[in-house]
């Protein structure tokens, strides 16, 4: 019987598309946060909505901006 795969060769595997994906999908999470909390209400909502809007255009600006 051959052995099943160990942890370590499936993490060894998945590496790479973690290491690819990982601050896409924190950028989705942190985006979808902010629109929902500034669709759904006033006062703390609002800023929730501003820090979760303003983090991934504040990223890409800075990234687009700057110097290669």
């Amino acid at each position: 019987m051959k052995p099943g795969p160990s942890s370590a060769s499936a993490f060894g595997r998945l590496a790479p598309v973690l290491a690819l994906w990982a601050w896409p999908a924190v950028f989705a999470v942190v985006t979808a946060v902010g629109l929902v909390g500034a669709l759904v209400g006033n006062g703390r909502w609002d800023w929730l909505g501003w820090i979760g809007l303003g983090m991934p255009t504040g990223a890409a600006l800075w990234y687009g901006l700057r110097g290669r």
